[in-house]
């Protein structure tokens, strides 16, 4: 898990990125691989699997509830045990700083005759449970946890599973991928069947990977344009191989830090360019940005590219507030890309951003701050007055110290931002980055290299 002692890394101005480059595996994928492989009947194999902190916290996890877990080479072999199947864990569940882990690991307790009990680090153990917990109990998981002072349900937590759960038809009251991932896993082991009521798209990975492997799952729209996801449950599930594409929530960094590094071309190769993730290129397209898709293809029912970006001249946009749920987690790096655009960007509709690994609405915004970026922090978004393609200065401080929030995407867009200022920066803990992209800085150099 993350170490408790910081590691701080200092970025300086670069020169072009150029090269051919692939990213870790997407974290949303690998997660539900290892999930969905371990309740399988039999073995699966996954390859391409992000062996980032978080993605390992639901390895250990799964092994604590008596599955066989094994990695060979770049192949990890999960030996399933059947819906149903999972063991008694003997020691509480640590999930480090992965709120997937925890919410989708919660719903699969849930309809399981087994308590568990989640801890996490002091960044995990802040953020709230609550809209996890709300469905899980309607299902009759009996699940307690710490209240804080202004009454918010956070780690540690324990889930006592109810078995037979009851099925639920439940209309997601946020746009929610884990979520609507925590009550089908739970719905997985539930006699009947399950429905969730999606508003508004959010990432649809799960259905995408429950049907390959053979659930009775459909997706509908209904009158009023809502997505409607129907899982009948005690299913079997049939094991496969799984080969996981490239992150494109870690892809947009580097994509970023191409489009602001004057000269830079660079190609991401075998990026997932699923519709429900793709929101961040989108909105860098109409900034302006030279980004383009190569070699278009299919890989286990996802669609997969190899992502080419040059430098470009960017200008501000009001981003639409709709576009958040298929970039939630790009905003960071998107506040960057304003930072140096031309004009104001304005963003909206961010709420989810201050329940996040850290407040990330107010951790980019204090720390662009500090590199002299004009900007006004709102209670849903941020607006950023551009520099106009011209390097940050640093602010007050010839050399600034951000700060991270023990939060990985925010390291990770303060190194980009680093390649964009006058001299430098120095991010107080680069640490986090393990969570979810091993060998960030490395690549980042051999890009600039």
């Amino acid at each position: 898990m993350t170490s408790n002692s910081q590691t701080p890394a200092t970025f300086k101005p670069s020169g072009p990125l150029a090269g051919k480059i692939s990213v870790p595996g997407d974290k949303s994928i690998s997660h539900r691989a290892l999930i969905f492989s371990a309740l399988a009947v039999g073995k699966s194999q996954i390859t391409g699997l992000l062996e980032g902190e978080d993605v390992l916290a639901t390895a250990d996890a799964l092994r604590a509830m008596g599955v066989k877990i094994d990695k060979k080479g770049d192949a990890w072999t999960v030996y399933g045990v059947g819906v149903g199947g999972l063991m008694q864990p003997t020691n509480a569940l640590d999930m480090g700083n992965s709120g997937t882990s925890t919410r989708l690991l919660m719903g699969l307790i849930a309809s399981h005759g087994i308590s568990a009990t989640f801890t996490g680090d002091a960044s995990l153990s802040k953020r709230p449970m609550g809209r996890v917990i709300e469905p899980l109990s309607q299902m009759g998981a009996d699940i307690r946890a710490r209240e804080t002072s202004d009454h918010k349900a956070c780690l540690p937590l324990s889930v006592t599973g109810t078995c037979p759960a009851v099925p639920l038809e439940y209309r997601l009251p946020v746009a929610s991928a884990q979520v609507k991932s925590a009550i089908l896993l739970a719905g997985l082991n539930t006699p009947g069947i399950t429905r969730i009521i999606e508003p508004v798209l959010t990432r649809d990975h799960s259905e995408t990977m429950l049907k390959g492997f053979g659930a009775d799952i459909t997706v509908e729209t209904n009158a009023e344009g809502s997505r409607v996801i129907s899982l009948t449950g005690e299913a079997e599930l049939m094991p496969q191989k799984i080969k996981v594409p490239g992150d494109p929530s870690s892809a947009a960094f580097l994509a970023v830090a191409a489009l602001i590094v004057p000269g830079s071309d660079i190609i991401i190769e075998n990026v997932g360019i699923n519709p429900t993730r793709a929101g961040l290129y989108e909105i860098l397209q109409q900034m302006g940005g030279d980004i383009s898709f190569e070699n278009d293809r299919t890989v286990g029912g996802e669609p997969v590219a190899d992502i080419h970006i040059k430098h470009s001249a960017l200008t501000g946009i009001d981003v639409p507030a709709n576009i958040a749920p298929s970039m939630i987690d790009e905003f960071p790096i998107l506040f960057v890309a304003a930072a140096i655009a031309n004009g104001t960007t304005k963003t909206r509709g961010l709420h989810e951003l201050r329940v996040k690994e850290s407040d990330r609405l107010s951790q980019m915004a204090k720390g662009l701050e500090l590199l002299g970026v004009e900007l006004t922090e709102k209670e849903d978004g941020l607006i950023i007055e551009g520099s106009g393609g011209k390097p940050l200065s640093g602010g007050r401080t010839k050399h600034a110290m951000i700060e991270s929030g023990l939060d990985h995407r925010i390291a990770m867009s303060f190194a980009v931002a680093g390649l964009a200022t006058k001299s430098g920066l120095t991010i107080d803990d680069i640490a986090p980055v393990q969570t979810s992209f091993p060998g960030f800085s490395d690549l980042l150099t051999r890009l600039a290299s």
